[in-house]
């Protein structure tokens, strides 16, 4: 499973690339840009808790299969028009595929798994989905010379490919019903999933974990944007360098497992996503390209690597069968206030103004880690 999604993260990496890198060279706004990515966030935020609900009472593994199936009109969308209307309704489809990875992937992994391996399998879904994004976001590096080698142009090769990827999605979906299909589930039905035994821990961790959210909103899906305006980089640069930094994320994701057991949980979230923060601050400050790209890169691996331990940890105060709600509850109370900002984001970049998004995000970045330790350092995983 965890394989067949990190090929699925191959697609979507290079949708991303494509959206906010390829699209601006193509004449689409930054704000519109803005737009189809907040339109995709909110609709995930929208299906991602009755999605849950939903894995909980009746199972994860068909939704899953069908999230991914359902990925595959998305790509034709952009590999056909770059109409506006259409390229918002395609975000908007993208996000209740993304409500059903939210409302399964995380749930299942933590079914299939014990407290003693849970970190390190959090840890290996997030490296091969990573690894996956990450040849995605590269693809660009690669572009100029096969659109030579096959003799069609930029916008022709890029077409093919999402079309490409578009029929790929169908078939790893058939793949992944074939691998899911022996897997056994635990169902429990009954209850509602908000009168759990887990939910003020639930609503605690989100509520704080949203700030999060919140303050990436404002510029962390725009990097490239941010990159082509401010320095004139183009996708055939910006994209090999979220791949490089998705790549880092990935090594050094290793060593989360091992950060936890040294510290413990919390704190090791804590030390990674604090140090973080100064990075994101000197990156609004940078006027040379070069040191910016670094100092993104660092930021990049330090704020991820607390991620798949946010994912184990969050799992393991809630029980079994609320895992399903309690995965896509945090991930809509992260995502709605990620997506609004957004939005904003991209208005900010188009204006001119490129220092404003990021102290804004360490801001929030600041009030979050200065919750979640006092809140949290006495609460250990149970289940």
């Amino acid at each position: 499973m965890i394989v067949v999604l990190g090929i699925n993260g191959f697609a979507f990496g290079f949708l991303m690339i494509y959206i906010a890198a390829y699209l601006p060279q193509f004449g689409v706004s930054a704000s519109t840009v803005g737009l189809i990515i907040g339109a995709e966030g909110l609709s995930m935020a929208g299906f991602a808790i009755p999605f849950g609900i939903l894995s909980d009472r009746r199972g994860r593994k068909s939704l899953l299969v069908l999230g991914s199936l359902g990925a595959a009109p998305i790509f034709f969308v952009f590999a056909l028009t770059t109409n506006v209307t259409a390229m918002v309704a395609a975000g908007a489809l993208g996000g209740i595929c993304e409500g059903t990875y939210l409302a399964t992937v995380n749930a299942t992994i933590a079914d299939q798994t014990a407290q003693e391996n849970r970190n390190a399998a959090f840890t290996l879904s997030f490296i091969i989905g990573g690894a996956g994004g990450s040849i995605g976001t590269a693809f660009p590096l690669f572009g100029p010379s096969l659109s030579g080698t096959l003799r069609i142009g930029g916008e022709t090769l890029n077409s093919d490919l999402l079309f490409l990827l578009g029929v790929t999605s169908v078939a790893l979906a058939l793949v992944l019903y074939e691998i899911l299909r022996g897997v056994h589930e635990n169902i429990k039905t009954g209850g509602a999933p908000w009168r759990g035994p887990s939910t003020k821990r639930l609503l605690k961790f989100s509520g704080i974990n949203s700030l999060i959210g919140l303050g990436a909103g404002f510029i962390i899906p725009l990097i490239p944007t941010w990159l082509f305006l401010k320095f004139a980089v183009p996708a055939t640069y910006s994209g090999p360098l979220l791949a490089l930094a998705g790549a880092t994320i990935g090594l050094a994701a290793l060593f989360s497992p091992r950060l936890a057991a040294r510290f413990g949980l919390v704190k090791a979230v804590v030390l990674a996503q604090g140090l973080s923060l100064f990075f994101m601050l000197a990156l609004a400050l940078e006027g040379n390209v070069f040191a910016a790209a670094a100092i993104y890169v660092v930021r990049t691996v330090l704020m991820n690597m607390s991620q798949p331990l946010m994912d184990s940890y969050l799992m393991g105060i809630v029980v079994p069968e609320q895992r399903g709600f309690a995965s896509s509850v945090n991930s809509v109370i992260w995502r709605i206030p990620n997506s609004v900002t957004t939005i904003v984001g991209g208005a900010l970049l188009a204006s001119g103004n490129f220092v404003l998004p990021f102290i804004l995000a360490g801001g929030f970045y600041a009030v979050s880690l200065s919750l979640f330790y006092p809140t949290f350092r006495n609460v250990k995983p149970e289940s």
